[in-house]
Formats: C-alpha cells, structure tokens, sequence
C-alpha cells in the first residue's frame, strides 16, 4: 500500500472528532495523492464488509474507477468512517491501536 497505516489512523481519529476538525480534516484527505486517497476508500470499504482483505486490490482499482466524487465528500458522508477504517485496518492485519499509539 501507498498509504501509510498511520495517515489511515489520522483521518480515523479526525473523523471522531468531526464537529471540531472538518475542515483539516478535508484538507488532509486533498493533499493526498489519488492512489493514497483510493486506498483509504478501499480501506474503508474493506471495513464495511463491502470486501474482503484479500481483495485489496481490487477494491483499490474499483475505488479509482469510481471515483466521481471528491474523495473528502465521499468519506465524510460515509456513516461510522472511523470504526470502518479501523475494521478495514484490522481486517489487513494491521492494529489500529499500534498505530495510533505511534501517532501519540
């Protein structure tokens, strides 16, 4: 992956506390590059059960094909995007916790 764990952990815990970090946390998700931004999506369906870990790939390729939207726009209007990126996290092996702590 492109993105880094923690850039994934970043918008999960920006996004739990929406009300007071949207605007940084558009402007962190527009820095990104489309294939960073693909995979968080990827990521984030991963965590809904829209697909599997093993079809990362895929997802990711589907993610930039389909992206009609502002990736921001996308995630934001996602319900539950912190515990989907943190499933999709754990579902690929990775600890959000771990991450996280690494952030602190």
């Amino acid at each position: 992956m492109e993105i880094s764990p923690q850039k994934v952990v970043q918008v999960a815990l920006m996004a739990r506390e929406i009300e007071r970090s949207e605007p940084e946390l558009r402007a962190f998700i527009e820095r990104m590059d489309e294939d960073e931004q693909a995979e968080l999506v990827a990521i984030m369906w991963i965590g809904r059960g829209s697909f599997d870990a093993d079809e990362l790939d895929e997802a990711v390729r589907t993610a930039g094909q389909e992206a009609t939207t502002p990736c921001a726009d996308y995630l934001l209007g996602s319900p539950h995007l912190p515990d989907h990126l943190e499933n999709g996290l754990d579902a690929l092996g990775i600890s959000p916790g771990d991450e996280e702590d690494d952030l602190m």
